[in-house]
C-alpha cells in the first residue's frame, strides 16, 4: 500500500500514520529523515544535500524526489510506504507523477480550522516530563499545575492561538492545490492514478481509522 496522508496541523494525522504503517507494516517516510539520513550515509546525494543545507536554502524538489526514488528502493518498503510531509506543493505532486512513483491512495483527514485552534491552543505542557494536558478535554487538576509534580504547565508557542492560526493559513495555500490535484486525477481514472479520499477528521480516532481501512477495502 503507497499512500499519501494530508491534513492540517492538529487534526490527527500522526496518530492515523502511526496505525496505518503498523497495519500494512510499512515505513513512515518523511522528508526530514530522509535530508538526515542521506546526510548521515555521506553518499554523493547526501553530500549534496548537506551542502545545500549549509547554505541555508531550500533542498530542491528535484534533490527530495531523487531522495524519495532511492529509499523506496530499500527493503521496507517492498510492501509499500507512507509518505510524511511530502508533497507539499503542487510542483511536488507534479514532479512526484513525472518521476513515475506510483501511489495507491491520497488521503485527507479533513477538520475545521475553528475546532484545530481549539485542540491545539488548549495544550498545556509538563516540559520535564513530557506529560500533556488540555484545558477542555484533558484539565490537570489545579489549573496551571501538573498532576504529578504540582509544576507549572506551560503553553507551547506552535500551539498559541496566533501561531496555529498562521500555520493553517500556510498549510491551506499550498495544500488546497494539492487536493484539487489529486482529487481531478482519481476521477480521470488514468492509468496508476491513485484513489482519492477526503474524510471527517472531527469523528472519534478510533471511527477515522474504521473509516479508513473502509476506503482503502480492509
Amino acid at each position: 500500500m503507497r499512500i499519501i496522508l494530508l491534513g492540517s496541523p492538529g487534526a490527527g494525522k500522526g496518530t492515523q500514520a502511526k496505525f496505518l504503517c503498523e497495519h500494512y507494516c510499512i515505513p513512515q517516510i518523511s522528508t526530514g529523515d530522509m535530508l538526515r539520513a542521506a546526510v548521515q550515509a555521506n553518499s554523493p546525494l547526501g553530500q549534496q544535500v548537506q551542502a545545500i543545507m549549509a547554505s541555508g536554502a531550500l533542498v530542491p524538489d528535484e534533490v527530495i524526489i531523487k531522495l524519495v526514488k532511492q529509499r523506496i528502493l530499500e527493503q521496507d518498503c517492498q510492501q509499500g510506504f507512507l509518505l510524511d510531509g511530502f508533497p507539499r506543493t503542487l510542483p511536488q505532486a507534479q514532479a512526484l507523477m513525472d518521476a513515475g512513483i506510483s501511489l495507491d491512495a491520497v488521503i485527507e483527514i479533513r477538520v475545521a480550522d475553528e475546532i484545530i485552534i481549539q485542540r491545539l491552543s488548549g495544550r498545556r505542557v509538563h516540559l520535564t516530563s513530557g506529560r500533556v494536558y488540555h484545558q477542555d478535554f484533558h484539565p490537570s487538576r489545579i489549573p496551571g499545575r501538573d498532576d504529578e509534580t504540582g509544576e507549572p504547565l506551560i503553553q507551547r508557542i506552535d500551539d498559541q492561538a496566533d501561531t496555529v492560526r498562521h500555520r493553517l493559513d500556510v498549510y491551506h495555500q499550498q495544500t488546497t492545490p494539492l487536493l484539487k490535484f489529486y482529487a481531478d486525477l482519481a476521477a480521470e481514472q488514468v492509468a496508476a492514478s491513485p484513489q482519492f479520499f477526503s474524510i471527517d477528521g472531527n469523528q472519534a480516532v478510533e471511527q477515522v481509522r474504521a473509516t479508513l481501512l473502509q476506503l482503502l477495502g480492509d
